[in-house]
């Protein structure tokens, strides 16, 4: 059985994030924590794309307080459902659940002011119209903080066609100078494309050998 907890650990979240959190919210689905470097502050508004079970939204509610809110978005009905049930055990007033597509936010435009998301926009088919969307969304001088699969080199046919490769996040990675030139084209400034610590590690134990190829990064960057 996989210790959810502590592979959560392993990919940067500290044990006190697991204090007063629901523990059917935290999945394990994600590559990374992209609120390690988020930097919230207290009343601003966090937008959560993939949200799953609510963990990272759940977090997030904390740095921002009462005064703050959180949206979490994601394309399934069952997701939601769990979602809301866990914001309602832990008494999240300050958090919402929307159902929608990554690619058509259900969110108003210039209303957000950071964008998170863990483990979800790789495997979305039209990335440049998700970081449009996030563009959209988000206030001047917004941010994002997102933590993903992407390319460091040419990914194989062989890994790039396989089903199994895809749903589990590797084969639909973007190259890195691509992520960058879909965020320009976006408006994007600031854009910082690092890779996480311990990612050939995590990679490996998800597919041998596609560390090769992927990575796990941090994505940052900020609307002017």
């Amino acid at each position: 059985m996989i210790d959810i907890k502590k592979l959560s650990l392993n990919l940067g979240y500290a044990e006190s994030d697991f204090e007063g959190v629901p523990t059917e919210s935290n999945m394990g689905l994600g590559c990374g924590n992209p609120l390690a470097m988020a930097a919230l502050k207290e009343g601003e508004t966090v937008l959560d794309l993939g949200s799953g079970g609510g963990f990272d939204c759940f977090l997030a509610a904390k740095a921002v307080g009462e005064s703050g809110k959180v949206i979490g978005v994601d394309m399934t009905p069952e997701m939601i459902k769990l979602a809301r049930q866990n914001a309602a055990k832990g008494s999240y007033n300050n958090v919402e659940f929307r159902l929608g597509e990554i690619e058509h936010l259900p969110v108003a435009d210039n209303s957000v002011d950071v964008i998170i998301s863990n483990c979800v926009i790789n495997l979305a088919l039209d990335k440049e119209q998700v970081f449009h969307e996030m563009y959209r969304v988000l206030k001047p001088g917004g941010r994002i903080s997102v933590s993903d699969i992407v390319a460091a080199a040419e990914i194989p046919p062989e890994i790039r066609n396989d089903l199994t490769r895809i749903a589990g996040c590797i084969a639909g990675a973007e190259q890195v100078n691509n992520v960058r030139a879909m965020l320009e084209k976006a408006g994007f400034a600031s854009i910082y494309i690092n890779p996480q610590e311990g990612s050939d590690e995590m990679i490996r134990g998800w597919a041998p050998g596609a560390e090769r190829f992927v990575g796990s990064f941090l994505i940052e960057a900020a609307k002017a």
